[in-house]
């Protein structure tokens, strides 16, 4: 299989709800694998009495204050988000010195390039799903993002 066949199965991967796919013939074995569903663990804190020295006798706990509403959420956070469909390298722009392929307050089109990220040295391009307004930028130039990151927050046109 030769690197534009590679690269086509990981966007058809990425493209879909597939977390995923094997092919194995006589000459090659593939295996594509996306996300993972993480494990929460919940563990009880133990009092401040267990710990005490014998004879002291600790004051007893405050109640958490709540946290005060925040005033105004910024209108960046208000729009939806397009999250990175795999591990690797964000990139904004198609080369070092080139423009970004996109910038805040600029309307793209559905099927735009709007950023690279690099897996495994396969430059994957990350294209607009519909007409959108690009509100904020979430990652820097050449910053790692993890499956699911927010690339972009944007309003949807």
């Amino acid at each position: 299989m030769d690197i534009k066949d590679l690269r086509l199965l990981i966007k058809l991967v990425t493209e879909t709800d597939i977390t995923e796919f094997e092919m194995d013939n006589s000459e090659e074995k593939i295996i594509i694998k996306r996300g993972h569903k993480p494990e929460y663990i919940t563990v009880a804190a133990p009092s401040a009495q267990q710990f005490a020295p014998a004879g002291y006798q600790s004051a007893p706990l405050a109640a958490p204050t709540p946290a005060a509403p925040s005033a105004a959420v910024p209108a960046a956070d208000a729009g939806d988000t397009v999250n990175s469909p795999i591990v690797g390298t964000f990139y904004a722009a198609p080369g070092p010195e080139a423009a970004p392929y996109v910038t805040v307050g600029q309307v793209v089109e559905k099927g735009q390039v709007l950023c690279i990220v690099e897996a495994m040295k396969l430059m994957n391009e990350i294209e607009a799903e519909c007409k959108c307004k690009i509100l904020k930028v979430c990652k820097e130039n050449a910053q790692a993002v993890e499956f699911g990151d927010a690339l972009f927050v944007i309003q949807k046109l």
